[in-house]
């Protein structure tokens, strides 16, 4: 039986219909209410109504599905861009895995006061290394905020819990055979692509003109100068961790993978020992970003890949398995499985996408028809 809401896009409903729609008295269920109506938001002749009626849509209602990662990202999308934000839904829409952590990062860089507040009590925010980076640029957070911003950072990165020095021992002891034969090898990281160099902001835009090179701001030039140095002080943290790493036994590693900070982590998951990848893996202070960011670089070992998705705890995240199918380093005995979970639009971009192989392309292309067809939701 063909939906409503599949009838309203073929414009296969009367106008009066189509007004009761826009109006948000439809006889179903809140979620597909709410997704009728953001599509409505691009009628000509409805759009205003809609509008309206999203604004004051029942906030018991609008909180459940902006909370659910499985509500169609049309609506998610239409309440978390700027002007149709409802302040009410943002905590829900913050924490909701559905909305990507590149988002969250954009969000924190720039979020006006309101949305500092609420982004410095979200737990996914303070748990995540890039999240409270890009909140420490934010112009609207106090120096105190800063302050307390860094204090916890480097309070996470070195404190011990008893528990989690128990599950260190634990891992040793199930481990001791593994470590051993790692002991005599120095440390190696693994190579693979490297983060792109972000643009100074003093460099003159290509195609101006010989009179603005020469008015270049002193702003952008202190700007810039203090980008470089800020720049040059984080190379130095990172070879100074590097060194530090590099001079430790396989012991060692496995235990700063267990209780060490974001960073340690994030180099010694590309640890040429399987034992200490698994150990980064296996450490009670991995966050699930951290995770997903593991999932889709390409500068790790297979055996990284293939710990993520065996692991139930990860694989309940639909980023990571997003990532793993997407990842060309991903081996195709993992990745094929996973790509009947992907939901109807990533199999669409996917089955286009050159960054996998054919037989991933093929695949996706299979179950976007499949889903398609079956009335899976298609994002607009």
């Amino acid at each position: 039986m063909t939906s409503i809401f599949e009838m309203i896009k073929r414009n296969a409903v009367p106008a009066t219909v189509m007004r009761t729609a826009a109006n948000g008295a439809l006889p179903v269920p809140a979620d597909q209410m709410l997704e009728i109506l953001v599509y409505l938001t691009q009628n000509p002749v409805f759009a205003q109504d809609a509008r309206m009626t999203l604004a004051g849509f029942d906030l018991d209602a609008t909180l459940q599905i902006a909370a659910n990662p499985q509500s169609a990202p049309a609506v998610l999308g239409y309440y978390w861009s700027e002007e149709n934000r409802r302040p009410a839904l943002m905590p829900a829409l913050i924490e909701n895995p559905a909305i990507t952590d590149s988002l969250l990062m954009e969000l924190a860089g720039e979020a006006p006061r309101e949305i500092v507040n609420m982004l410095l009590a979200s737990p996914r925010v303070r748990n995540a290394y890039p999240l409270t980076e890009a909140l420490k640029t934010n112009p609207h957070r106090s120096a105190e905020e800063l302050r307390q911003l860094n204090g916890e950072s480097e309070e996470a990165a070195s404190a011990v819990d008893p528990e989690t020095e128990a599950l260190h021992q634990n891992f040793q002891q199930q481990h001791a055979a593994e470590i051993a034969a790692e002991e005599g090898k120095s440390f190696q990281m693994m190579e693979g692509e490297t983060d792109p160099v972000s643009p100074d902001p003093a460099a003159t835009p290509p195609g101006s003109s010989p009179s603005a090179q020469g008015n270049a701001s002193l702003a952008a030039s202190a700007l810039s100068a203090h980008n470089r140095s800020m720049a040059a002080s984080e190379d130095e943290k990172k070879m100074t961790m590097l060194q530090r790493i590099g001079r430790m036994t396989a012991s060692e590693r496995v235990k700063a993978a267990f209780t060490g900070g974001r960073e340690e982590r994030a180099v010694l998951i590309r640890d040429g020992a399987r034992v200490v990848q698994n150990a980064v893996l296996s450490s009670p202070k991995l966050t699930d970003p951290e995770v997903e960011v593991f999932s889709a670089a390409k500068n790790v070992h297979d055996n990284v890949l293939r710990e993520i998705a065996r692991n139930r705890r990860f694989m309940r995240n639909y980023s990571v398995i997003r990532n793993l199918v997407q990842n060309p380093k991903t081996p195709l005995d993992i990745a094929l499985p996973l790509v009947k979970m992907l939901m109807v639009f990533d199999l669409k971009s996917l089955q286009r996408s050159r960054g996998v192989s054919e037989t991933i392309r093929s695949l996706a292309a299979k179950y976007y028809r499949e889903k398609a067809l079956s009335g899976g939701r298609t994002k607009e």
